[in-house]
């Protein structure tokens, strides 16, 4: 007697049901090896990962505000190359940079161009803002965005609700260290007059108002949020493709932060993210090209609050980049993947073992 077979649609469920716990497996281990490296991040570590082919993802605390830094940088990015599209600005406008323009922390104008008579274009400014994550390009061409509110509005047309711009770098720089910018004397350049108001913060104050800083809803996101805007820059959606690729084609040359997510990456895998830091804050954000044709998977790695020395930070952040990089690069065909890899370590096996 024989036994009747299993039907067809049967067999197919079963195997569906089988890769798909076993994805889930895999999924569940990254996560867990990513809230295990965020241990040694210190403070608070918020994760999104998300494989555009397949949109399966990883995420730790990703629902959760994180200070966006100058990670916000993308998003004005955005905005201003929208302006650009519906022709109100044209990459090639020039803009003098005047010594009011300048601001304090990262970047090269106010340390090279501190008198009058530079002139730099529209793509001059933001190669300098997302390549040198320079404060005085980007508050230059947040006024050309339309300001922060213009941004945000972006944001809720793109439907990213959990993302915000509310300050040009220099509010947000004095708001974190205590400074109080309505006290600068009259007529002093910003950045100078920056200066001069830090030095005369107390020690107490400047722990204040990093604590409060912290709590800050403004200009914030959650890893969550950074990946959709990620995602729908590099599937051109935020912006039509010819800006889409030039966006993307900048943020390849991020010199910011080389030990981040690109720290323990091979050389070859191409790296599109712009970092952000501020204080006890450390973040970046990109897309990460997987070879052989495995797609890419767009990344937000989010730390606060940390004790730690920046270096240990930016080592927490290469770790999950590249626990994640292993994760998709191996599982990158979609659901069918690991299947897939299973079967090709099978054929390559000695038969009989």
């Amino acid at each position: 007697m024989t036994r009747p077979r299993m039907p067809i649609v049967a067999l197919l469920l079963s195997w569906v049901l089988t890769t798909a716990a076993a994805q889930d497996l895999r999924q569940s281990k990254l996560e867990e090896e990513l809230r295990r490296l965020a241990l040694t991040a210190g403070g608070t570590v918020g994760v999104a990962a998300v494989h555009l082919p397949s949109g399966r993802s990883a995420k730790v605390q990703a629902s959760q505000r994180f200070p966006m830094a100058s990670t916000y940088k993308v998003a004005i990015a955005v905005a201003l190359l929208q302006r650009v599209e519906r022709e109100e600005l044209s990459l090639q406008d020039r803009f003098e940079v005047r010594p009011g323009d300048l601001r304090p922390g990262s970047g090269t104008l106010s340390v090279h161009f501190s008198h009058p008579g530079v002139a730099l274009s529209l793509e001059n400014l933001l190669e300098l803002m997302l390549v040198l994550s320079d404060n005085t390009a980007t508050d230059l061409l947040l006024r050309e965005a339309g300001g922060p509110e213009a941004v945000s509005g972006v944001l809720r047309q793109l439907e990213i609700e959990e993302m915000r711009v509310d300050r040009p770098t220099l509010q947000l720089i004095a708001d974190w260290a205590g400074v109080d910018l309505s006290q600068a004397a009259v007529g002093k350049a910003d950045a100078e007059a920056f200066i001069e108001l830090f030095e005369a913060v107390t020690p107490q104050r400047r722990q204040e108002a990093a604590r409060a800083f912290l709590n800050d809803p403004r200009d914030t996101a959650t890893p969550e949020a950074m990946v959709r805007l990620l995602m729908l820059i590099r599937q051109g959606q935020a912006l039509n493709p010819d800006h889409s690729v030039l966006l993307l084609d900048v943020m390849k040359r991020c010199e910011t932060g080389p030990g981040r997510i690109r720290g323990l990456l091979p050389p070859y895998v191409e790296t599109a993210h712009k970092t952000g830091t501020i204080g006890s804050v450390t973040n970046d954000v990109g897309l990460l090209t997987l070879p052989d044709e495995g797609g890419e998977v767009a990344l937000a790695v989010f730390i606060k609050d940390s004790p730690l020395e920046l270096a240990a930070r930016e080592a927490a952040i290469a770790q999950m980049a590249r626990a994640v990089y292993d994760y998709f690069l191996f599982t990158a065909e979609g659901p069918e993947g690991a299947q897939q890899a299973d079967d090709s370590q099978n054929s390559a096996r000695p038969p009989g073992r």
